[in-house]
């Protein structure tokens, strides 16, 4: 239970932070996508830097995570091409919708009317992937067999 309430307590300052930062703005989002404003990619390398540094800190001091007590660790692979294939279409999500999932929760808890749309996209989109993989893997088990 406690990690559940840390979690909703970290995603709490996580949506207020992303929408304090601007990254629920469309017009923001255009501008960064059409390299007009260099603001958000700024926030995201900062982000990113902190993240990176604090991490490797964190493992090479062999700490353990606060709440799991688990050591903090990752394993190293190489990208594949369902990695590309989903960067290239979660970029493309991105550039239509003018926003990515974490800004698309916080427009809808500032009460963004139209955020609705694009969360149905989102949950569409999802869907039509769980459909394909079970698809998938349907196809997959009388050649198994």
């Amino acid at each position: 239970m406690a990690v559940r309430a840390a979690a909703a307590g970290f995603g709490a300052v996580f949506g207020f932070a992303i929408s304090w930062g601007q990254f629920t703005d469309p017009d923001r989002i255009r501008e960064m996508l059409l390299l007009e404003d260099p603001y958000l990619y700024l926030m995201m390398a900062t982000a990113v830097l902190v993240g990176l540094v604090g991490t490797r800190l964190l493992r090479r001091f062999r700490a353990r995570a606060l709440l799991t007590g688990n050591l903090i660790a990752w394993d190293v692979t190489r990208p594949g091409a369902r990695h590309v294939a989903g960067a290239a279409i979660f970029g493309l999500g991105w550039s239509v919708a003018d926003s990515c999932p974490a800004p698309i929760a916080a427009q809808l808890t500032q009460g963004v009317g139209w955020s609705v749309f694009t969360v149905a996209g989102v949950g569409l989109g999802v869907l039509a992937y769980l459909v394909w993989q079970e698809r998938r893997a349907d196809r997959a088990l009388p050649a198994a067999a």
